[in-house]
C-alpha cells in the first residue's frame, strides 16, 4: 500500500499529517464488486482494455483553476486543473457519467518535450492532483524538460465524483482488523459485517464500478483527451498495480514506466496482505529499534534491537488490555493504534527518530508517567490537517474498501480466518495476527469482473524500483512483480529501508531512474544498489 491520508481523527489541532502514511501502502486493486444484495450471485465479467464504448470521441479537458485546498495549504500557481467525463460503467457507455479530476504542470521547454508523464501516489485511494508539484521538486531538468507532469484523482477519490459509505469511523486505520488481546476475532467479525452492510445500504450497486480496471480505462481516456498516442507513467505503491494493469490492457499505448514500492500482481488482495505484511514489518522494524537502542540512556527502551523489540511487544500487549487516554485527544491509545502509527512512521527513514520518541511517550503514557515532552511528541504524531473542501470524511476509507474488496474475491469462512489469525500471531508477533484476520471483504459480493491478467514480456519499457526493507510492499513483492513482467522489465533493488526509493539517498537508483526517463535506456541486467547515504 502507499500512504494514507489520516490514520484517525484524534482531536488535535491541524498541522503536520504524519499518518499520511497509513493506508495500506501495500495494496492495490483491479476489479469491481457489488456491495449490495441486488447483484448477489453475479459472475465476474472478463477484464478487457477494449471495452464497449472505449472511444472517447472529441472529449477534451478545459484547463483552469484547481479545486480549493484545505486552509493553510498552498500550491504552485502554474498547476492547471480540469475534469474529464467518463462512463461509470464502460460496458454501458451511454449510461451514467462521472467526473475525473486531472491536473497538468507543463514543461518549461516545449521544444524538448517528449510527451506526458502520468503520476499516481498509491493508497489505495489517495488523490493525485498535487502530485505533479511534488514530483517537480524532486526531478532534474533532464526529465522536467521532456514531460508535462499529469496528476489525477482516481474515480471515486477526492474531486473525482467522491464516494462515501457514511462510515462512523472515517479513518482508514480503523479498517485494519487487529484481534483482541486474547486473539479473539469476534469483534472484528462484527465490524466487518457492519462496514460491508453500511456500504451496501448507502452507496449500493454503483460502488462496484469504482475499481482498478475502470480506473485504468479512465487513464486511457486521459491519454486520448490529451491528444497523446502513448503515455509514460510513474506509479508508487498501489499505483504500481495501476501501472501494471494499464500496461497489460493498453500495451501499445505505454511508453516509459516507473514502478516504485511494488505490489505483486499475483497476490491481489488477500494473499498480498497475509503473505507479505508480517515479514515486511519483521524486516523493517530493526531499523527503528537500532535508532531507539542508540538512545538507550534517554529513551530507556533497551540497549539492543532484541531488548527494544521485547519492550515494544510488551507495550502493545499492555495497551491491548488497558488502553491509555491521550491528553488533549478524543480517543485512547490502544495496541492497534500503536501498531498503526508504528507502521506509518516506518515508511520513511526521516521519521524513525520520531518513532523512537513515540514509543517512549507511549510507554510512559501506559505506565501513568507521561511528561510534558511525551505529550508534545504524541501531539506531533497524531496531529492531522483537514480534508479539502467538498471531500467526505470517509472518502478514503470508502474507496479503500471498494478497491481491496472489489478487485478479487476474499475467503468467506469465519473459522478459517480465526485459524489463520492464530497461526499468524505466533509467526509474526509484530503484526499480532492482523494480516490474516477477517476484513469487510469477507462480506462483499463477488467482483463484477475478473482480475486482470498481467502480460509477461512485451516491450522492455518498465523500471521496477524496490527497497530491501520496505514494510509496506516488501522485497518479495517487487521480485514477484519483476517475475510477472519478465523481460518487459528491469529491476533496481536498493539496500535501504522505507517505502520510497527515488530521492532517498541512492545515487545508483536515482541515476537509473533519471536515465531511463530522459533517454529510454534501461540497465542491461538487474541492479542492486548499496550506496545509500542517509539524509
Amino acid at each position: 500500500m502507499t500512504t494514507t491520508r489520516s490514520s484517525a481523527q484524534h482531536g488535535f489541532p491541524r498541522g503536520r499529517r504524519i499518518a499520511t502514511a497509513l493506508l495500506v501502502s501495500m495494496l492495490a486493486g483491479t476489479a469491481a464488486v457489488a456491495c449490495g444484495a441486488d447483484t448477489k450471485g453475479s459472475q465476474p465479467a472478463r477484464v478487457s482494455g477494449k471495452s464497449v464504448g472505449e472511444t472517447a470521441g472529441e472529449a477534451k479537458i478545459i484547463w483552469g483553476k484547481c479545486p480549493a485546498l484545505a486552509e493553510g495549504q498552498t500550491r504552485d500557481p502554474h498547476l492547471a486543473c480540469g475534469t474529464l467525463q467518463v462512463p461509470l460503467d464502460y460496458q454501458n457507455p451511454g449510461g451514467m457519467k462521472i467526473d475525473v479530476a486531472v491536473s497538468r504542470l507543463s514543461t518549461a521547454q516545449p521544444g524538448k518535450r517528449r510527451g506526458v508523464l502520468l503520476l499516481n501516489p498509491g493508497g489505495p485511494a489517495l488523490g493525485g492532483l498535487d502530485m505533479p508539484e511534488t514530483m517537480a521538486s524532486k526531478l532534474p531538468n533532464s526529465v522536467l524538460d521532456r514531460y508535462d507532469l499529469i496528476g489525477f484523482d482516481p474515480r471515486g477519490v477526492e474531486h473525482s465524483t467522491p464516494q462515501s459509505c457514511g462510515l462512523r469511523d472515517p479513518s482508514v486505520s480503523g479498517l485494519f482488523p487487529y484481534p483482541a488481546a486474547d486473539g479473539s476475532i469476534t469483534k472484528n467479525v462484527t465490524r466487518a459485517k457492519t462496514d460491508a452492510k453500511q456500504c451496501a445500504d448507502t452507496v449500493g450497486k454503483n460502488l462496484r464500478y469504482y475499481n482498478t480496471a475502470n480506473t485504468v480505462r479512465d487513464m486511457d481516456r486521459i491519454r486520448q483527451a490529451l491528444g497523446e498516442k502513448k503515455i509514460s507513467y510513474w506509479g508508487q505503491s498501489y499505483g504500481t498495480y495501476l501501472g501494471v494493469v494499464y500496461r497489460s490492457l493498453f500495451q501499445d499505448r505505454t511508453d516509459r514506466m516507473i514502478l516504485e514500492g511494488n505490489v505483486d500482481p499475483t497476490k491481489v488482495w488477500a494473499n498480498q496482505v497475509t503473505d507479505t505484511w508480517g515479514k515486511g514489518m519483521a524486516d523493517r522494524f530493526p531499523d527503528a529499534a537500532r535508532v531507539a537502542a542508540a538512545q538507550a540512556g534517554t529513551l530507556k527502551l533497551g540497549t539492543s534491537v532484541a531488548q527494544v523489540t521485547h519492550t515494544y511487544l510488551a507495550l502493545a500487549d499492555r495497551l491491548d488490555r488497558t488502553p491509555a487516554a491521550i491528553p488533549g485527544a478524543s480517543v485512547s491509545l490502544d495496541g492497534a493504534l500503536l501498531r498503526n502509527m508504528t507502521y506509518a512512521l516506518l515508511l520513511h527513514n526521516n521519521t524513525l527518530p520520531l518513532l523512537a520518541k513515540f514509543w517512549k511517550a507511549a510507554d510512559d503514557l501506559a505506565h501513568g508517567s507521561a511528561t510534558a515532552a511525551d505529550t508534545a511528541v504524541l501531539k506531533e504524531v497524531f496531529t492531522s490537517t483537514p480534508m479539502s473542501p467538498g471531500v467526505p470524511a470517509d472518502n478514503q476509507a470508502t474507496m479503500f474498501m471498494a478497491l481491496t474488496c472489489g478487485d478479487a474475491e476474499w475467503p468467506h469462512d469465519v473459522d478459517g480466518y480465526a485459524a489463520r489469525t492464530t497461526a499468524d500471531r505466533e509467526k509474526w508477533p509484530l503484526t499480532a495476527g492482523m494480516p490474516a484476520n477477517i476484513w469487510a471483504c469477507a462480506y462483499w459480493d463477488k467482483p463484477a469482473e475478473a482480475t486482470a491478467k498481467v502480460v509477461k514480456g512485451g516491450p522492455r519499457n518498465t523500471l521496477i524500483l524496490q527497497n530491501r526493507r520496505d514494510n509496506a510492499t516488501p522485497w518479495e513483492s517487487g521480485v514477484g512483480l519483476h517475475k510477472s513482467l519478465g523481460d518487459g522489465s528491469a529491476f533496481v533493488g536498493v539496500d535501504n529501508g522505507g517505502h520510497s526509493v527515488y530521492g532517498e539517498g541512492s545515487a545508483c537508483a536515482d541515476k537509473a531512474t533519471v536515465g531511463f526517463l530522459a533517454t529510454g535506456q534501461l540497465p542491461d541486467k538487474d541492479v542492486y544498489c548499496t550506496d545509500v547515504n542517509q539524509k
